[in-house]
């Protein structure tokens, strides 16, 4: 892993992001090559000169499109069979919708349809051949981290399962655990290493070729090794502690088993004057593009509320935004009417049964949301960021998640990490796990990171996996 604008970005998914690049502009180079063949020398050199940003349009446009379809979130075990397929033709066809858009707005850029038809053939085949190698190649050693645990307690066994079970991203070989004496121990005995007299921690990392010792110790009083800690980083062996390593691999931050000065002295947390004005000048343009692209689906959306039960068709309700401030959000109302006829706020519930059939469309394809562009045109909200939550289930939350207050720290969104990583949450637990997500959004948010969300929006709308 390495980080992009403070988000963890995997190095096997970057380094196939990169050759499908590679392979895109290839294409289209090669198929305005052969269908230059018809020219003069000339003519046909002078085209190609200028065709850069036409590869680089069809290019943008084909990736954008396989984010959103995901199939950047890679599977080993699945490989090349068939859901591959049904994700690249999608893929394909959004990105030729995307292309269309774009050569209508900008007809210098247009490819024509012989170059376009013969450079979507080239691409097809050069990715598939790209993914075929990739995957082949994925069990290759120089893929693979081999890892030591200092620590061998509850906390060193849940990070040796993530690191066994998140293969998808990174493979890990773990070499082993060297046992603290101040913690149970909750590994398998044949699992740890064997330390003699006089070993040290850098001896015991070169003697089994480790890349990076990860610190799973909770109690450090007594004994902690920091000096040979120390040693080791200077002999460029990497040395994380826990609560970086579950943030590296899960993009959340466990509260469980934080430390308050992980949070102060760990970086992140931008909340400077640049950072604010470029997210706000982002909520605006992709508010209005947004607003502009899916008013007709609101009104649409309206119709169809009011044309079910005849019952109102927005519902306003009270929400926490940033430093605790209340205001009214607004969405179409995608419940029925008498939803909360006994006074007391309830959690809403994957298949609850006051969710309308109209409604219930709306929330997978997220189009109950679209009236909260006009939260972000004033200020309550921004597009990307924590989603907002009611003042009943605030009070009662933070009581019991420990660090929820600190999602208040900036506006909340119509999207977010949570929601594209996580989906539906009706009890306390499920809103643990969101704040883990959010306080990673709080922590590493940036422009890079907005657009991800975005991309993933995007995707779950079209697999209608909303919550």
């Amino acid at each position: 892993m390495f980080r992009i604008s403070n988000h963890y970005v995997s190095k096997i998914v970057f380094l196939l992001l990169f050759v499908e690049v590679l392979v895109l502009l290839g294409a289209a180079y090669i198929g305005a090559a052969v269908r230059m063949l018809e020219y003069d020398g000339i003519s046909a050199a002078n085209h190609l000169d200028h065709f850069f940003t036409s590869a680089l349009a069809f290019t943008v446009a084909i990736i954008f499109s396989m984010s959103a379809m995901g199939m950047y979130q890679l599977d080993f075990d699945e490989g090349l069979r068939h859901p591959f397929f049904m994700k690249l033709m999608p893929s394909f066809l959004m990105g030729f919708a995307i292309l269309a858009l774009v050569f209508y707005m900008a007809p210098e850029l247009s490819f024509g349809r012989g170059t376009m038809a013969l450079t979507f053939v080239l691409a097809g085949i050069g990715i598939f051949a790209a993914r075929m190698v990739f995957f082949k190649s994925s069990e290759a050693r120089f893929l693979q981290s081999r890892i030591m645990f200092l620590g061998g307690g509850p906390l060193a066994r849940e990070c040796s399962d993530l690191a066994t079970r998140n293969m998808n991203y990174h493979r890990y070989e773990i070499v082993g655990f060297v046992p603290s004496p101040t913690e149970e121990l909750c590994v398998p005995q044949s699992n740890l290493l064997t330390v003699r007299d006089g070993d040290s921690l850098v001896s015991l990392a070169r003697q089994h070729n480790v890349s990076e010792v990860v610190v799973s110790i909770q109690n450090r009083r007594g004994g902690f090794p920091i000096k040979q800690l120390l040693d080791c980083k200077l002999q460029g062996i990497k040395v994380t502690d826990a609560a970086t390593f579950f943030e590296r691999e899960t993009c959340q931050i466990r509260v469980d088993s934080l430390q308050p000065s992980w949070l102060v002295f760990g970086g992140g947390f931008d909340q400077s004057f640049a950072r604010t004005f470029m997210k706000r000048c982002f909520d605006l343009a992709c508010s209005l593009m947004i607003l502009l692209v899916a008013f007709p689906i609101m009104v649409l959306a309206a119709i169809a509320v009011w044309l079910e039960d005849r019952g109102p068709v927005f519902y306003s309700q009270e929400r926490i935004g940033k430093d605790g401030k209340v205001f009214r959000v607004h969405k179409f109302r995608s419940m029925h009417a008498d939803a909360e006829k006994g006074g007391k706020p309830q959690w809403a519930a994957q298949n609850d049964p006051r969710v309308t059939r109209v409604g219930n469309f709306m929330r997978k394809t997220r189009i109950d949301e679209l009236p909260q562009i006009f939260n972000v045109f004033r200020g309550e909200m921004s597009f990307v960021g924590p989603r907002p939550e009611r003042a009943y289930f605030v009070e009662q939350l933070i009581e019991v998640v420990p660090y929820y207050n600190v999602r208040h720290s900036v506006k909340p969104g119509i999207t977010g990490w949570a929601q594209v990583r996580y989906g539906y949450g009706s009890s306390a637990e499920d809103a643990l796990q969101k704040l883990q997500y959010d306080l990673y959004y709080v922590k590493n948010n940036s422009l890079f990171l907005d657009i991800l969300i975005l991309i993933n929006t995007l995707k779950v709308v079209l697999f209608r996996s909303g919550r």
